[in-house]
């Protein structure tokens, strides 16, 4: 615990790292309560002809957009969607990436070799274009982005975890353990993926800012989640027609995308620095 409590304290002194935790914490917060803060819940499927694209006023906070709807309460829901294909995507990509990364870091046989060649293969293409080709492939929604983004995403958190536990196995309590007579599996479980747990937190809250851009993009490019689902890649390609008069319309879903991408990328930064002794920042 009190282990916990320094690394909290230093943490909370990191002005950037605590920002980015509270951009996230307000992210989770709006996702959980959305259909509560959302001031027209209704407008995540409901069209008001009579009130389209009226600018930001009391009665509509950050306007409307083609259809009449509220921008706030669709940004609002729009969280939730956001929030959702991001933990699934990153979720997966570690439920893959991690366990190959860590047999081909304790393994040296062509075992290991296959799975970083392929590892190589797909981060020789750009996870954009690779995620872009498979939605297109697979078909526009969100389950068919979700598993595009698992599946370009994965070899990001092989390659560290790869890295790391070459360079483990080379230590001496892993060389003690495995003289002792530790079957791998045992010192893979219990000695290799705690030593390596840092990094993957560290990939992991950056990825999921990552996630959140690349969802946006396909969402944009019309191969993600589709109309009249409330989510801001779709928002701000819904927007295109009508700027610059409706500047309302793009600038606030771009907004929210520009903030939470921010956040998890300063949080990443933070928990580096608090979970890696090597690179930590002095805070005294």
């Amino acid at each position: 615990m009190s282990g916990l409590r320094l690394s909290w304290k230093k943490f909370s002194r990191d002005r950037l790292a605590f920002t980015g935790f509270l951009i996230i914490l307000a992210l989770i917060l709006t996702a959980l309560l959305a259909g509560v803060l959302s001031p027209y819940p209704e407008d995540t499927h409901k069209i008001h002809p009579a009130s389209r694209l009226k600018a930001p006023s009391m009665k509509y906070l950050l306007g409307t957009d083609h259809m009449g709807r509220d921008i706030l309460s669709r940004l609002l829901f729009g969280a939730r969607v956001t929030l959702i294909i991001a933990i699934i995507a990153v979720a997966t990509s570690l439920l893959i990436g991690v366990p190959l990364g860590l047999i081909a870091g304790y393994l040296e046989n062509w075992v290991s070799e296959l799975i970083m060649r392929i590892a190589d293969i797909f981060l020789s293409i750009p996870q954009v274009i690779l995620a872009l080709f498979m939605a297109k492939t697979l078909g526009p929604s969100i389950p068919n982005v979700i598993l595009a983004l698992s599946l370009t995403y994965w070899p990001w958190f092989t390659r560290i975890v790869f890295a790391e536990t070459r360079s483990l196995k080379k230590s001496v309590f892993i060389e003690a353990t495995e003289a002792l007579g530790a079957n791998p599996l045992r010192v893979i479980l219990l000695h290799m993926l705690p030593n390596v747990s840092s990094s993957i937190i560290v990939r992991s809250s950056i990825g999921m800012g990552y996630t959140i851009l690349t969802a946006a993009v396909l969402g944009f490019l019309g191969v993600g989640a589709q109309p009249p689902t409330p989510e801001w890649g779709v928002t701000i390609a819904d927007s295109r027609q009508y700027l610059p008069d409706a500047w309302w319309y793009a600038t606030f879903p771009g907004l929210a995308i520009f903030l939470v991408v921010l956040g998890f990328n300063m949080l990443g930064d933070g928990l580096r620095d608090i979970l890696d002794p090597r690179i930590r920042r002095s805070y005294e």
